[in-house]
């Protein structure tokens, strides 16, 4: 790799072009492989391995987020309904139940809760 133009140097467009295009095209070379790996440790890690370097221990952090299906929605509250919301906004499903407009038992029972689990790093040397 080069080393990135000083400001005092004499530096064209095509120049900052050029610097900015090999950058942009590492970067998303190292995300494409920082995305494997982690798909590959998290795998592991849900297998019941542990994964932990000198630096660092992996784990899985798991995140929840209610969700309302839109099929399950539109049978429970009717078309209109469902289309107010369009694609089932939580915070807006949940307002118009404070509202009174849904029947806020009823959308209690669509409900799923969808779950993202996150690779996370934890330093070793505190």
């Amino acid at each position: 790799m080069t080393d990135a133009p000083t400001p005092e140097e004499d530096v064209t467009l095509t120049d900052l072009l050029e610097r900015y295009a090999m950058l942009r095209d590492t970067i998303l070379g190292l995300e494409t492989e920082k995305e494997d790996l982690a798909a590959r440790i998290k795998a592991a890690l849900q297998g019941g391995e542990r994964a932990e370097t000198d630096l660092y221990r992996a784990t899985l952090k798991v995140s929840r987020r209610l969700e309302y299906p839109v099929e399950r929605f539109r049978e429970a509250f009717g078309d209109a309904a469902a289309l107010e919301v369009a694609t089932i906004d939580r915070r807006r499903a949940d307002a118009l139940a404070r509202a009174g407009d849904l029947d806020s038992e009823r959308l209690k029972d669509i409900a799923v809760v969808k779950e993202t689990q996150a690779l996370v790093l934890h330093p070793k040397t505190r």
